[in-house]
């Protein structure tokens, strides 16, 4: 298994080369890793502080992390964090966190890179985040004996740490000093191959995340001059398949106002959106309108998001919720954060790799359709039936309430180990 990894890590960067002229993602992976070693040495030339090093696969993995980020930053100004991404998707919309000292794409996993990588930055402790196993650097940071911990950990049967081939996947989690992991059957699993005694069933910190985030929330005053007093659906993260099965209920209900965050922005991407809600207008539309006094075309009753950064907002203003991404093969996108405003949401048929998903139906927070016509169903259901919606909608707030508290737990360890003073 060494030896495909090393082919693995050899030829990725190549094949992203050989495609970065088509692919957008590519081409960011390439060009954000240019004279990347010379730009780490001139950050960190003259750092005399300690480094924590948090690390994530893309911008899901940061918002799990971001309530630890800033839970140290806050109660340690003597640390520096470096946060560093595999993922155009998660470097490019938080390249400008304030929240970490220094941030980077993580250099392409290597003996040599990892060496280079662990002299100049010279962390004192690590962090990763739910599923980034580079064996390289989790390797070197044994070596070094730096405390390296997982958190929100998440296993599964078919994963190759629980195969007959496993045994190198194994010797990676054995560099960890600590992992905080999610549910009680990855806490299963791992003991099944002698993980035992390092292991902490702490829950997911993304509670905590968007627990965070809509008590933070603000106002936006297009979406409440659009939405006034109607009742509203807002579509996070969809995808083709999604808009597919939800374009008829919108087209046939211009009484409901619906509002639709695309996974994908691209100008393909928003063109089809246009192409399949017939009543549409995008948010870029009214923003670049030169007076903000121009009334909104009231009769349009879908608003379409095209930019980045305002779904967990969004939710706030949904009678219903709709979670995008589980009429495709990679599963529901993050349900969590609109369940937060105690909202009843709704999703596709893939959920079964999500086990907040699983929880939030059992629950009875939110409902699993299979096609278009059983959307039609469960949102009729919704809107018309007070005493179901209500239910339904305190259920789902207080699922996510009830598993708060992830955070805490990680930094009860990280100080009553005095990890920060190592």
């Amino acid at each position: 298994m060494k030896l495909i990894y090393n082919i693995f890590i050899f030829l990725y960067p190549k094949a992203a080369w050989l495609i970065s002229s088509k692919n957008v993602k590519a081409a960011q992976w390439i060009a954000g890793r240019k004279n990347l070693f010379s730009l780490l040495e001139k950050a960190f030339r003259n750092n005399q502080d300690k480094v924590i090093w948090i690390h994530c696969s893309s911008l899901g993995e940061f918002e799990q992390g971001r309530p630890l980020i800033e839970s140290i930053k806050k109660k340690n100004k003597q640390h520096k964090i470096l946060l560093t991404f595999f993922s155009p998707s998660g470097y490019e919309v938080r390249k400008d966190y304030t929240g970490a000292d220094w941030i980077f794409y993580l250099p392409m996993d290597s003996k040599i890179n990892a060496k280079k990588f662990y002299a100049i930055v010279r962390p004192s402790m690590i962090v990763f985040v739910k599923y980034e196993f580079w064996y390289y650097y989790l390797n070197e940071a044994k070596k070094r004996n730096i405390p390296l911990l997982l958190i929100s950990g998440v296993f599964r049967e078919e994963q190759p740490f629980f195969k007959w081939y496993g045994s190198f996947h194994q010797q990676m989690l054995c560099c960890f000093t600590y992992l905080f992991i999610q549910n009680q059957s990855s806490a299963e699993l791992l003991n099944s191959i002698g993980f035992k005694n390092n292991i902490t069933v702490c829950g997911d910190t993304r509670f905590d995340r968007v627990i965070d985030i809509a008590e933070q929330f603000a106002t936006i005053e297009i979406i409440e001059r659009f939405v006034q007093n109607n009742q509203v659906i807002v579509a996070g993260s969809t995808w083709t398949e999604d808009d597919e099965e939800l374009d008829h209920y919108a087209n046939t209900h211009p009484e409901i106002k619906f509002i639709i965050a695309p996974h994908d922005i691209d100008e393909d991407r928003i063109k089809e959106c246009l192409s399949l809600y017939k009543n549409a207008i995008l948010y870029s539309e009214i923003v670049n309108r030169k007076s903000q006094d121009e009334n909104i075309d009231l009769h349009k009753n879908v608003l379409i998001i095209d930019n980045v950064g305002m779904l967990s907002q969004l939710y706030k203003y949904a009678t219903i919720c709709y979670v995008g991404g589980a009429f495709g093969d990679d599963g529901v996108h993050n349900v969590l954060e609109a369940a937060v405003y105690s909202k009843p949401v709704v999703f596709g048929p893939e959920y079964d790799k999500y086990f907040e998903a699983i929880e939030l139906i059992d629950a009875n927070g939110a409902f699993s359709i299979e096609n278009a016509l059983e959307a039609e169903s469960v949102f009729n259901k919704l809107l018309n039936e007070e005493d179901t919606y209500k239910r339904m909608s305190a259920d789902a707030g207080n699922y996510v309430r009830s598993k708060a508290g992830a955070t805490e737990k990680i930094l009860k360890y990280i100080y009553e180990k005095r990890l920060l003073t190592i």
